[in-house]
């Protein structure tokens, strides 16, 4: 909340990036306005329609800019709220458990997504999660918070391939958990 600006610290100063967009665990689609609306709020200028246009295709929604929000899964919901975030070109992307309310296979569709997009635009990408696995198979490193402050922070040097085996992820997932 504070990285977002929706809190202000009661002591020291938190230094972000100006440009930071935020995917929270509802999609918090406006409901009286159909996809491509939802994913320009905010963004102004004649670009606008066509970096929205940009954006869906990114998330594999260039086909669903017309459709109202009731239309969509909540995996798709999801999406587009990932493209709103992305289209301001943000160099922070915060995720407050994105994917809680997805579907197992939607969840691991989604953290492909996330790899793909992190890679494509360059943006720095803080997650929220308490699924010890779905930080280890985004994180770069993972901070674990207890009280409301850090208790410890793991670094994740596991490649792609070591992350979907089971014995490396096992070692770094006791260290988490204890």
């Amino acid at each position: 909340r504070l990285m977002a600006g929706l809190d202000r610290p009661d002591g020291g100063t938190v230094e972000v990036p100006a440009r930071r967009a935020i995917v929270f665990q509802g999609d918090r689609l406006l409901p009286w306005q159909r996809v491509l609306p939802n994913v320009t709020v905010g963004l102004h200028g004649p670009d606008a329609g066509p970096r929205a246009q940009t954006a869906l295709g990114e998330v594999g929604l260039a086909d669903r800019e017309r459709a109202w929000p009731k239309e969509l899964s909540g995996g798709e919901a999801q999406r587009v709220a990932l493209a709103r975030a992305l289209v301001s070109d943000p160099e922070l992307v915060l995720l407050d458990e994105p994917f809680a309310a997805l579907d197992a296979i939607t969840r691991l569709r989604m953290h492909n997504l996330v790899h793909a997009l992190r890679r494509q635009h360059h943006a720095a990408m803080l997650l929220v999660t308490h699924d010890v696995d779905e930080a280890i198979a985004l994180a770069d490193r993972i901070v674990v918070m207890s009280s409301g402050r850090i208790s410890t922070s793991h670094s994740v040097p596991l490649s792609a391939a070591e992350r979907e085996a089971s014995v490396s992820r096992e070692d770094l997932r006791a260290a988490l958990l204890t």
